[in-house]
């Protein structure tokens, strides 16, 4: 009754005769804004092509961009929207911003995390190789850290959540791959010690503090 797949994978299974869509006759696009931005347009055009024109078709987006306008008005027929937030950020969210000077950001981000008030963070850099940097400098300094983005394996990005997710590690380091979808219980702050690329890659940072109603902080590095 349910197909649930990546835009990639679904389009191979379609291709090689396993998936024939024309007997499906609802379409949900989960995290819509994401695959645009991760380029899947087309494998979504590819699809939505090969659905009955009578189907319902349900678009989740955190965002709501002029591209997903546009993709609403190409997919969708006469469509109702559905909002179900007040504000771009949780109102359980404590934001600030630390200028950083006399310190690197490293030695900064250390100095914070010796307080005890620190105990589950996520931090969030721009690139790979700042993650994996940032990790070693922290382990090496004594902090229970792991580092998750796009080029570890699949295995040990799950690994290193389940020690996040399991208190068995303090701070996660991450890419803004981690900025979606990941549902963490209880993590006291977020950190951007790179600055997001755009207002909406802070607002998905940030989201993964404050939720189901608890209380978080959410710091901005600025040099």
């Amino acid at each position: 009754n349910f197909v649930i797949g990546t835009p990639g994978r679904l389009t191979d299974h379609i291709e090689a005769r396993r998936l024939n869509l024309a007997l499906f006759n609802n379409v949900v696009l989960d995290e819509a804004d994401r695959m645009l931005d991760m380029g899947f347009i087309n494998d979504m055009r590819y699809m939505m092509e090969r659905t009955p024109k009578t189907r319902q078709t349900l678009f989740f987006s955190a965002t709501l961009s002029r591209e997903i306008e546009a993709l609403i008005g190409e997919f969708l027929n006469n469509p109702a929207k559905v909002s179900v937030k007040t504000r771009d950020t949780s109102k359980n969210i404590d934001q600030d911003v630390i200028r950083i000077q006399g310190k690197t950001k490293a030695e900064v981000l250390l100095d914070l995390l010796v307080q005890e008030s620190f105990d589950k963070v996520l931090v969030f850099t721009r690139t790979k190789h700042g993650a994996d940097k940032l990790s070693k400098f922290l382990s090496t300094s004594g902090v229970k850290t792991e580092a998750i983005h796009g080029d570890k394996q699949q295995s040990a990005r799950l690994k290193a959540l389940k020690e996040f997710k399991e208190d068995r590690v303090k701070v996660l380091v991450a890419t803004d791959v981690a900025a979606r979808g990941l549902d963490i219980s209880d993590v006291s702050h977020v950190i951007n010690f790179d600055l997001p690329a755009t207002y909406e890659d802070y607002v998905h940072r940030i989201g993964r503090t404050g939720r189901a109603n608890k209380k978080g902080k959410a710091l901005t590095f600025i040099e």
